[in-house]
């Protein structure tokens, strides 16, 4: 016979306890509830389990007759007249003192406990013992030849006793402790999560994030399996985008290299030359920003290659400011501060280039007419471990709530958004690329007046 499986979620007829165990296994919340429920009904049962060991003495009002009748077989033990003998076995049988005072025998069980009423106060305090003031009516015996018998309890069998608030203390922490340690245990996925989406930030989609149990998943299991799909779904646009951009930036390629022919076939008659001037400036501006956005491509993917050389990044940043020269015409008064004796460095030469070329060609569009020139300055830091490049300008600078995102692609302020800055907002963003290629970063600040720029890149042996 073929046994019938049923499901908890779907079928109303499953059993109840099937359900509550489907419940209780994908649920968080149910078990997040059960584990408190069961804390505090542990803490209460303590908790008052002790509180009644604690302030029971109403029983010993019912034990009184019992008590005195124990006396009165004890002191009949002991015999008439008293005999030492009985009374030390019976003081060391019981955790009882002795105390004989009379015409012939004065003998204490215990002469070294010094207690003038032969009684704890504590235990006077805590209990009703003594039928009156002093106790004598209970724990005091005469005999017929006129010696007094006194019982007590043994104080220090009585301090050792454990404490009852102190165990009680302890066993709420250690209830405490285990319900910390199984919630913790519980909420262990959120780590997994926060950490996953950190990596889903940073472009990383290669790790999802792990499903604990993912065969009976809970709420925490089932959020983990939706940010892996949403984290699967961005990669894919992102793939998509990054594809489309390759194909539009090769497919114009061809185009934009027939018009750049073409413009230079035109006559350089008077009439014709400033319009063929400015198409070729141009024609260059989108050339230029073709081969920025594939190599922001290239430099995006999770393994962007570098060829690593050997590098006098002092003389590359001379080629740069050359080249600059014929675009800017403030680009021959940069000032290049560079530390004595820079050895070469292993880096990417062209990706260095290209980093360099975009800092200052964003520190001279942005500098003010008549102010100091920009500044480049070429340092080791970290006791030569760090190669640190800053370009500096002196314009108006940005505006705080810009800098975090002045290198992010296509992002430019609205101040900015001029024609004579030019630009797209890809200058920056490259810059970042070529640092997180080489593990190195990108900071930015104002420098009051102007803005502060500055590379940090691991020196490679």
């Amino acid at each position: 016979m073929k046994k019938i499986i049923c499901s908890p979620v779907h079928d109303p007829n499953c059993p109840w306890h099937r359900r509550a165990r489907h419940a209780v296994g994908h649920s968080l919340r149910i078990r997040l509830v059960l584990v408190f429920m069961a804390l505090a009904v542990a803490v209460a049962v303590t908790f008052m389990g002790g509180v009644q060991k604690a302030v029971s003495v109403g029983w010993r009002e019912a034990a009184r007759p019992l008590l005195m009748d124990y006396v009165d077989r004890l002191a009949a033990e002991i015999g008439n007249p008293p005999s030492i003998e009985r009374a030390q076995a019976i003081a060391n049988r019981l955790p009882l003192t002795l105390r004989i005072d009379g015409p012939q025998i004065h003998w204490a069980s215990h002469p070294d406990q010094q207690n003038p009423d032969w009684m704890s106060d504590k235990v006077r305090q805590e209990s009703r013992w003594t039928g009156d003031e002093n106790g004598h009516s209970l724990l005091r015996r005469t005999t017929a030849d006129g010696h007094h018998i006194e019982f007590g309890l043994n104080a220090l069998s009585w301090d050792k006793r454990p404490r009852i608030a102190w165990g009680t203390l302890t066993v709420l922490l250690l209830l405490t402790a285990l319900a910390y340690v199984y919630v913790r245990h519980l909420l262990r996925p959120l780590d997994d999560i926060r950490q996953g989406a950190q990596r889903f930030g940073n472009g990383n989609f290669a790790q999802p994030i792990p499903v604990r149990h993912a065969h009976r998943p809970d709420e925490l299991g089932q959020l983990a399996e939706t940010i892996n799909t949403m984290g699967d779904d961005i990669h894919q646009m992102l793939e998509a985008k990054r594809a489309l951009l390759l194909a539009m930036s090769h497919e114009l390629r061809s185009p934009l290299t027939r018009a750049r022919l073409n413009t230079e076939l035109l006559p350089e008659t008077a009439d014709v030359q400033p319009q063929r001037l400015a198409l070729m400036r141009d024609l260059g501006e989108m050339a230029g920003l073709i081969t920025d956005l594939l190599e922001s491509e290239r430099l995006a993917g999770r393994h962007a290659a570098l060829h690593r050389e050997p590098t006098d990044v002092v003389e590359l940043a001379r080629e740069v400011v050359a080249d600059l020269c014929s675009r800017h015409a403030g680009a021959a008064d940069i000032a290049l501060h560079a530390a004595p004796d820079l050895p070469a460095v292993r880096l990417d030469r062209s990706r260095l280039r290209l980093l360099l070329r975009n800092l200052l060609d964003n520190s001279l569009r942005h500098s003010e007419s008549g102010a100091f020139p920009p500044e480049l300055h070429l340092r080791l830091v970290d006791e030569g471990r760090v190669l640190e490049l800053e370009v500096r300008d002196h314009g108006r600078g940005v505006p705080h709530e810009h800098l975090p995102h002045l290198a992010q692609a296509f992002y430019r302020p609205d101040t900015a958004r001029q024609r004579a800055t030019g630009g797209v907002g890809l200058g920056l963003y490259l810059c970042r690329l070529v640092a997180q290629a080489h593990d190195g970063h990108l900071n930015m600040r104002n420098a009051e007046p102007g803005l502060s720029v500055t590379v940090r890149l691991p020196v490679v042996e």
